[in-house]
């Protein structure tokens, strides 16, 4: 569910939206005003032709290496490959030793387009820098000095090592140093150890990984609050018997319609205008918050990237408890009927904990596979939990030595009661097996791939459930990639599939520049992260409402094996494009959002298109004709790393749609016509009432849960490209 869709109007695709040239430039253009160091007009021979070989016999230190990475990056549009020279001058021979050279890169030179770079980059990061330019120095002392002298400083050759290859190439995941500079060295530390990098942190010692955190962020390990401890203890016990209106999991519904009632909503289309602030949660971690709330019973309940799970007072945000995960939770949260919580991590793992007192009921480990992650959220149906599994393993095969790909999606049911697992059902029949090896000689695997990412929907008059899947990772294509497929809920048998997408085989090597282990026709990653929605039709039929990130939303029908009954393109689709986590439907139309996410070269590397996506269409559920359109603000949004697009899911009541952005604006739109009858800015710092520091930004993933007269709502998804942040935002009537 991880990057690229393309424009089709029948089964088929269109080259992915960054070109080779894109890139190469956005290679050269990122930082280009860094090290732009015109004070080496202090010395004339700085201007002199040198050759581009480095001096013979010399060999890069690890921080001089470390440097030459930041170097190309920021500093070789202006200064040259190499330090020769280009728009501005060669740098060989500047005659700075180590200390004037760092003090010009954090000081800048006034007067000149030299910025000072003090606040972009840490300490070590500068030294770095300054070591490797002194490496190309004809003086063997001064390039040996600055490398002690970077040495000394940790952290830099670590990340130079085992992390600088794939976050500072330029493209998925987008998150060079300059966007991680924002995060808690406690986020870093603990995505080493048990979050989505926790493969390549078992290489580090624990001291090591405190080392690169405190490196990137530019602060000191320890200062931030664990995941599960809660500082606003509830004076009260909560309700015992779970009463009141409730938004309870994912869509609200087994039908996945993310559309409350008026009676369980508590609030009018007219009274929505008139919502304010009532309180904000911080969620522990301060980078990221993709979590959907869950409102049942006299409780919110929250998950979020550190393992921490949350049980709040929705009328003060008070914590009734809180559970620490293996591993960070994203997936909503389900309440059953005997007060049980269900949820998924992204290590894999399922857990039930008693809703009343957060104690541990069981944990279920549904795989093995080190990248193997649950995003869609548990749902819960007559004994049974399905849960969706899906991995991030095609991101992971951005490193040439990684066996590309051996991950296949599936779907588990569980006994709800025991965590005993039922079935199983894989989207790709058979395991992996080898394929070639790629030309370092890696061996490469397949087929792979085909992960489930959303939450399924359940069909109780026919028995089945509904989910879309993935992209393959690697060759060959399979045919249930980039499908809906039908599953009988009581023997996990596929009834039906309907491939919408053939051929849809890509992993994130596709956007290195040497992309050893991309497929060998490399496919538009038009995969399903948004639930189908199932609705009944005035004629007596059912539709199926699925959304593609290719920017098409089709209607299904469920009743001859997924055939395509219409089908309506909102946007271009792209790279996180189309729609991403999905509609919501009333009963006779539905309201989809859409993405439509690009980036452009900046200063910091690539970076969000401040004017590039979003918007919120209707469209009749019958036809899929659009009713009406309300693109985003025509001057896009002006905050660093902002986007228009509207990843988020959306969510629906009578009269009222919300829908959040990348921008973090969250806005409700009429119905009827799609004006826009209430926004609220949540990128910025909140005070929180419980004593974490916290911000909002980018709207992504889960959308707001309605329910007893208030909105909740998570913002600041850090974790790919966005704007980050860590908190939950109730709403309410004054």
């Amino acid at each position: 569910m991880d990057c690229i869709s393309g424009e089709r109007k029948r089964v088929g695709a269109t080259p992915p939206a960054f070109s080779s040239a894109l890139r190469l430039k956005a290679a050269y253009v990122a930082l280009s005003a860094c090290c732009a160091l015109f004070i080496f007009t202090y010395s004339a021979s700085a201007r002199a032709h040198q050759s581009s070989t480095k001096i013979p016999g010399q060999q890069l230190g690890p921080r001089a290496q470390a440097g030459e990475k930041l170097y190309e990056q920021s500093c070789s549009f202006c200064h040259g490959e190499g330090a020769l020279g280009a728009q501005a001058p060669n740098l060989r021979n500047s005659g700075l030793n180590v200390e004037q050279l760092e003090a010009a890169i954090a000081n800048g030179k006034p007067g000149t387009p030299m910025p000072a770079f003090k606040t972009t980059y840490g300490q070590t990061q500068i030294a770095d820098i300054a070591t490797y330019i002194l490496s190309l120095s004809p003086n063997p002392v001064a390039a040996k000095a600055a490398e002690a002298r970077a040495v000394s400083m940790p952290g830099g050759e670590i990340y130079a090592t085992y992390c600088a290859t794939c976050h500072e190439a330029g493209g998925p995941p987008y998150l060079n140093h300059y966007v991680l500079r924002s995060a808690s060295p406690d986020y870093i530390v603990y995505m080493l150890s048990a979050g989505t990098m926790h493969v390549q942190g078992a290489q580090l010692t624990r001291e090591q990984k405190i080392e690169v955190a405190e490196y990137l962020t530019g602060k000191k390990f320890g200062t931030r609050p664990k995941a599960a401890t809660p500082a606003n203890q509830c004076s009260s016990a909560p309700p015992a018997n779970f009463p009141g209106s409730q938004w309870n999991g994912w869509g609200t519904d087994l039908e996945e319609t993310r559309f409350q009632s008026a009676a369980a909503a508590g609030l009018s289309a007219g009274e929505v205008p008139h919502l304010k602030l009532k309180w904000a949660f911080g969620i522990p971690g301060g980078f990221t918050s993709y979590a959907q709330p869950t409102v049942v019973g006299g409780r919110v309940f929250v998950g979020g990237p550190l393992g921490g799970v949350y049980a709040l007072d929705p009328s003060t945000g008070c914590t009734y408890w809180a559970f620490h995960a293996d591993a960070g939770v994203r997936t909503a949260i389900t309440i059953g009927p005997h007060g049980h919580a269900y949820f998924g991590d992204l290590r894999a793992n399922v857990y039930s904990l008693s809703a009343t007192t957060g104690r541990a009921l069981w944990q279920t480990r549904l795989s093995l596979h080190p990248y193997a992650r649950i995003t869609g959220s548990p749902v819960l149906y007559n004994g049974k939990l399905y849960v969706p599994v899906a991995s991030r393993e095609e991101w992971m095969a951005a490193d040439p030595h990684h066996e590309c790909c051996t991950f296949r999606g599936f779907m588990a049911a569980l006994d709800a009661r025991t965590g005993k697992v039922l079935w199983k059902t894989y989207t790709i029949s058979k395991p992996a097996r080898p394929t070639h090896k790629n030309k370092i000689g890696t061996q490469l695997l397949g087929p792979s791939g085909a992960g489930l990412w959303s939450t399924p929907t359940v069909d109780t008059k026919r028995g089945v459930l509904y989910i879309g899947a993935g992209n393959n990772y690697s060759d060959p294509a399979t045919p249930m990639s980039d499908a809906i497929l039908a599953i009988d809920l009581n023997t996990g048998k596929i009834v039906w599939s309907r491939q919408i997408t053939a051929g849809d085989t890509y992993n994130v090597s596709c956007y290195r520049g040497d992309p050893v282990n991309c497929p060998a026709k490399q496919g538009p990653d038009s995969d399903f992260g948004s639930s189908p929605i199932l609705r009944n039709l005035p004629n007596g039929r059912s539709v199926l409402v699925v959304a593609q990130k290719s920017g098409i939303v089709f209607g299904l029908d469920p009743d001859d094996r997924g055939k395509i009954l219409w089908q309506t393109r909102l946007g271009h689709g792209g790279p996180l494009g189309g729609v991403e986590w999905g509609p919501a439907a009333s009963a006779d139309d539905a309201f989809v959002a859409l993405s439509d996410f690009a980036m452009k070269p900046g200063l910091e590397g690539l970076m969000p298109d401040p004017k590039a996506g979003g918007g919120i269409f209707a469209l009749r559920l019958s036809d899929g004709h659009v009713l009406w359109n309300t693109p985003p603000p025509s001057d896009g949004c002006s905050a660093p790393r902002c986007s228009p697009a509207q990843s988020a899911a959306v969510s629906g009541m009578p009269g009222v749609v919300f829908s959040g952005a990348d921008s973090g604006y969250l806005r409700a739109y009429s119905t009827s016509e799609g004006k826009v009858l209430w926004n609220f800015d949540t990128a910025r710092e909140f005070k929180t009432v419980n004593g974490v520091a916290a911000r909002g930004g980018t709207i992504d993933g889960g959308g707001p849960a309605i329910a007893g007269g208030m909105v909740f709502v998570d913002s600041g998804y850090g974790s790919i490209y966005g704007m980050s942040g860590n908190v939950l935002l109730a709403f309410g009537l004054q």
